[in-house]
């Protein structure tokens, strides 16, 4: 018996093989599972085996393989290592196959099922793009991640790193910076992952990307686990936020974590297993709210964020580098607005595209918005970038600040909340006693 070569095929991927049978002094009509045998000359083959090395692949012929042959799927088989089983689906009687829609009938997991939904990955670099990065703030989160990687001798490294300050001072978004100029891609996690309608399931979530992030390390990658606005996940927000077992939960598990960071283990998993330790930086507003054992010098290393007047106007730089706004004037912006956050400038640079939106409107109608901007044919409409004066940037500044004073002067929810859902509209008529 031989088995011939054959052509490989257009991915040049090794899938399957096409068994080609020579049988002496047999029956050529004799079948074999249902097929016939098929007789070669023992020349041919003779002929194309070298003496060297040869390699055997697999081709499709549409005229010779039909759609009867159980083996043709193979060729194009798309499927991961972890879906082999669907090959053999309809290959085995029901009697053994589990229920049609949770069995072995269908693939169990997609492929996306193993991408981590908290991998983030980072396509820019903060120095060609120019993204200004303060010198504290990138000192302070590169020595934490390089000591928790390091085996310092006789010294307890605090596990977690938490940097707290006021909204909307670049905090995340500093993090990004860092990160992405380390190379690093992290795992990351959100306040939002942190409730769950299930008991115990953000404490296992949180072990899970752990996990994810020390298997990461194990394969030569650095890693780190970043939680954003952790306060707003597992803090205590005034009297009237719940306090539920899942804010437990996820005080003890990183309090666990901080303390055994080599040797964290998913539920169901008690065998002695040592994993990479992770870094795990954590940003929040005010840690006051949190635990207190959490927050303790040994396991979270404290960082409050409170930009300077040169970190103000180099991340300034930054949001403006495209609009060649001179330095100067970005430093006049700055300190007409000494107390607003660093995403105000932002905000400022958004609303200098208000002018000509509103133009675009005037032109295509009210009622003609929605056909032009959701499905049409039609590109996008496209603005020529405004030029930005220190003059407008400081009004529209202004304006903004405006409407921060309006929040702050009426306070509805007080009023609201104070006097229920009565208020001073039907003061008089309770007085008169008519209400």
């Amino acid at each position: 018996m031989a088995m011939a070569a054959s052509v490989s095929t257009a991915t040049g991927g090794v899938n399957a093989v096409v068994p080609v049978l020579k049988v002496k002094g047999s029956n050529p009509r004799t079948t074999f599972y249902g097929k016939r045998l098929i007789m070669v000359n023992s020349k041919a083959i003779s002929d194309k085996i070298s003496s060297g090395s040869f390699k055997v692949v697999a081709e499709v012929d549409e005229k010779k393989q039909t759609d009867k042959d159980r083996w043709k799927g193979l060729v194009n088989d798309v499927s991961d290592d972890q879906q082999d089983i669907s090959r053999g689906k309809g290959m085995v009687d029901t009697l053994f196959q589990a229920p049609m829609g949770s069995g072995t009938h269908h693939a169990i997991m997609s492929s996306y099922d193993y991408i981590s939904a908290g991998l983030r990955q980072y396509q820019f670099d903060n120095n060609m793009n120019g993204y200004y990065i303060a010198p504290a703030f990138m000192d302070k989160l590169l020595v934490h991640i390089a000591k928790n990687f390091m085996n310092l001798p006789n010294i307890k490294v605090p596990l977690i790193l938490g940097i707290w300050g006021g909204k909307g001072q670049g905090k995340s978004f500093q993090c990004e910076l860092v990160f992405a100029k380390m190379g690093i891609n992290p795992i990351m996690m959100s306040a939002g992952e942190l409730e769950s309608g299930n008991a115990g399931e953000p404490a296992k979530l949180i072990r899970q990307r752990y996990r994810e992030a020390a298997d990461r390390i194990a394969k030569g990658k650095m890693c780190v686990l970043f939680i954003n606005d952790l306060d707003a996940g597992a803090g205590r927000l005034g009297g009237t936020t719940q306090y539920t077992v899942n804010n437990q939960m996820v005080n003890a598990t990183l309090m666990n974590i901080a303390d055994n960071p080599t040797n964290v283990q998913l539920p169901g998993m008690y065998n002695k297993q040592e994993n990479p330790r992770v870094p795990v930086i954590v940003t929040g507003n005010d840690f006051s709210t949190l635990y207190a054992p959490l927050i303790r010098d040994g396991r979270m290393e404290k960082f409050y964020w409170a930009p300077t007047r040169e970190d103000r106007i180099g991340v300034c730089t930054g949001i403006f580098r495209t609009d060649n706004v001179p330095r100067e004037d970005i430093v006049k912006l700055v300190d007409a607005f000494p107390g607003q956050s660093i995403d105000f400038f932002g905000a400022i640079r958004a609303r200098a595209y208000d002018d000509e939106v509103r133009k675009w409107i005037a032109s295509v109608g009210v009622e003609n918005i929605g056909r032009k901007l959701v499905n049409s044919r039609e590109k996008l409409p496209e603005f020529e970038q405004p030029k930005m004066t220190v003059e407008k940037l400081l009004e529209y500044g202004s304006m903004l600040v405006q409407e921060q004073e309006n929040v702050k002067r009426v306070q509805l929810s007080d009023k609201y909340l104070k006097e229920a859902a009565l208020g001073d509209a039907n003061e008089d008529a309770i007085k008169n006693g008519t209400f």
